[in-house]
């Protein structure tokens, strides 16, 4: 391996997750310079630039990039591998706190939480809800849920669930009505149901096509703050919507509501744990984690 160490990988991946030595000297316990030089000293031994510096920033080369897409499922397997040997209590104890938006909170709550609370009866759960993006260290959680989009570039993510989509849908009886919109556009000439954000702003629908993006504050009468709600309010026919997919599932279903604008809403990242890069992560984290990678 070109004599290079463990550490250094580590270190490597710290500095490429934080793009910045300073922090990452301060979470690895070194100064800055030295962490620098090793940085320098790994690129010689591989023979590869894999930082660009400047003195206010830090980036990643092409081939640094590729470096760590490969290097991070690498060293968490082996983390895993560690964590699964190492002697371990016959019982995990302590609370896990994690702050997650509804749908990734209904998802652990269907797909894991009632096997992790049945293998470990001593942990205490506290799953919080919240539609803002907190930061999650400030507020005293173990880790967040949120879309792969809105998670901070500087923690560790573990994705979850598959892709998502958010789709526009209506009631067959509106459609009957108002006709039905063939492009984002006409959305403009017909009745939406808005939705309002946590900090009060009204979310602004995004579309794509053939790579294209398209963002529309599309008009309506009526706003909400909950998806559910969304899509009972599509069902009574008060317009169209624009939600994530499983929540419309059922009233898709049942024939209460159809979708449109459907080659306009293609799939994105989905959901992902997330949790700061600190060195220690805690043994009632670690095997949340584990859960989830069982079945994601």
């Amino acid at each position: 391996m070109k004599n290079v160490s463990l550490s250094d990988l580590k270190a490597f991946l710290l500095v490429a997750r934080l793009q910045s030595f300073q922090q990452a000297a301060g979470e690895l316990g070194v100064s800055r310079s030295a962490l620098s030089h090793a940085m320098r000293a790994l690129e010689t031994r591989l023979g590869v630039r894999l930082l660009h510096r400047t003195t206010r920033s830090v980036s990643l080369t092409q081939q640094g990039a590729a470096f760590l897409q490969r290097l991070d499922p690498l060293l968490n397997a082996l983390d895993d591998v560690l964590d699964s040997t190492r002697f371990q209590p016959q019982e995990l104890h302590g609370t896990l706190r994690i702050n997650a938006n509804e749908g990734g909170a209904r998802w652990l709550l269907q797909h894991v939480v009632v096997d992790f609370l049945r293998a470990h009866p001593q942990v205490e759960l506290d799953l919080v809800t919240d539609g803002r993006l907190v930061d999650i260290v400030a507020a005293g959680f173990d880790a967040g849920v949120r879309l792969a989009e809105a998670v901070p570039r500087d923690m560790i993510a573990v994705p979850f669930g598959g892709d998502i989509r958010f789709i526009t849908i209506a009631a067959p009886a509106y459609l009957e009505q108002a006709g039905t919109p063939q492009t984002p556009e006409d959305l403009l000439q017909h009745r939406c149901i808005a939705q309002r954000l946590p900090g009060g702003k009204r979310y602004r629908w995004e579309f794509m096509r053939d790579g294209k993006p398209l963002t529309l504050n599309v008009p309506g009468t009526l706003c909400l703050d909950n998806s559910a709600l969304m899509v009972e309010a599509v069902v009574l026919g008060l317009g169209i919507a624009y939600v994530p997919e499983p929540y419309a599932r059922q009233a898709l279903n049942d024939g209460l509501a159809v979708q449109v604008l459907e080659t306009w809403c293609p799939p994105i990242a989905g959901l992902c744990l997330y949790y700061a890069s600190h060195r220690h992560v805690p043994a009632t984290l670690r095997a949340f984690i584990a859960a989830i990678r069982a079945v994601a």
